[in-house]
């Protein structure tokens, strides 16, 4: 069975990051890339907001930055998906593909959160072409122009605010009668003037051959159907934490987001780390993964010092 120093789950720019912290420091990381390498930043067409890109860069091209940066410092990069964890003793089990079995002094845990979508062919046809799931990351694009936001949450809210100083207008669809966010949440979007709240309303399909053109939408309680020019459309119905795999040992939230040690990574099980969008649903920015990534690996560091030391003890 093999038997790795440091183990990383992941590879977003939590991942990544952790990934050139742990080379450099010599904990021989091998890093698992999971179903999607390079995370949500491969189906982003532009980022504009991360330190280092004056002119902005591809998410793609960003994320390949990225692996050759960890590459050059000979982190093992290999394909697989962690299927089953055993964090019941040390070293730590975990299960590759359902087939491989390995232990890891340290883990690493950077699997990040997968937005959910509303389930249309449109919305996947038209993703990073006028379609986004983070007005934070894209809105600025659509300055002085009009958007819409799918969502009813404190989230959406926000997303609209912010929507709302640089666009023209936004058109926020609410699928009831009533928004899940907060009071104060609410009453701020329907202050602000250039919001539009449609109530009872669900998108039908989102239109435009190669970039978003307008919506058709549906009143629930009559049918009525309606078209809405606009040139952007964002989701805002939430994130799904990619966690099941480690329900069993690690503590979360009831969103499922891991929960680790203010101002740390550490989480309830000893050696092991979560960075990134997996335990983070309050920024979800690439940057602060980042950050969170070179945190975690500077903690697996600490950590191995610490084991180390008490195994030398140990053998003398």
């Amino acid at each position: 069975m093999e038997h790795l120093q440091t183990l990383i789950i992941g590879a977003g720019p939590a991942g990544y990051t952790a990934a050139i912290y742990a080379a450099r420091a010599n904990l021989k990381p091998v890093m698992y890339v999971g179903n999607q390498p390079g995370g949500q930043l491969t189906i982003t067409n532009d980022v504009e907001n991360y330190p280092g890109f004056p002119d902005g860069v591809g998410g793609p091209e960003m994320m390949e930055m990225f692996a050759k940066q960890a590459k050059r410092f000979e982190t093992d990069v290999r394909y697989g998906v962690v299927t089953e964890v055993d964090f019941s003793g040390h070293p730590h089990l975990v299960t590759i593909d359902g087939e491989k079995t390995l232990t890891a002094d340290s883990i690493i845990i950077a699997t990040g959160a997968s937005a959910k979508w509303l389930g249309l062919p449109s919305e996947s046809r038209l993703n990073g072409s006028g379609v986004s799931a983070c007005a934070v990351c894209d809105g600025f694009f659509y300055r002085k122009q009009t958007v819409a936001i799918v969502g009813a949450g404190d989230t959406a809210c926000e997303e609209a605010l912010y929507l709302s100083k640089i666009c023209l207008h936004v058109h926020m669809l609410v699928r009831k009668s009533t928004m899940r966010a907060s009071k104060i949440m609410e009453e701020r979007v329907k202050n602000t003037a250039n919001i539009t709240i449609h109530w009872n309303t669900e998108t039908e399909e989102i239109l435009g051959e190669n970039v978003v053109e307008a919506i058709k939408v549906r009143e629930v309680s009559t049918g009525k159907i309606d078209t809405i020019p606009v040139q952007g459309f964002f989701v805002a119905i939430g994130h799904q934490p990619n966690s099941e795999v480690f329900s069993k040992y690690l503590e979360m939230d009831s969103q499922g987001y891991l929960i680790t040690q203010p101002d740390s990574t550490k989480t309830n099980v000893a050696g092991v780390f979560a960075c990134g969008d997996v335990q983070d649903k309050n920024f979800r920015q690439a940057v602060t993964a980042a950050g969170s990534g070179c945190m975690a690996a500077l903690e697996a560091e600490r950590f191995l010092m610490v084991l180390e030391s008490k195994q030398s003890a140990v053998e003398v």
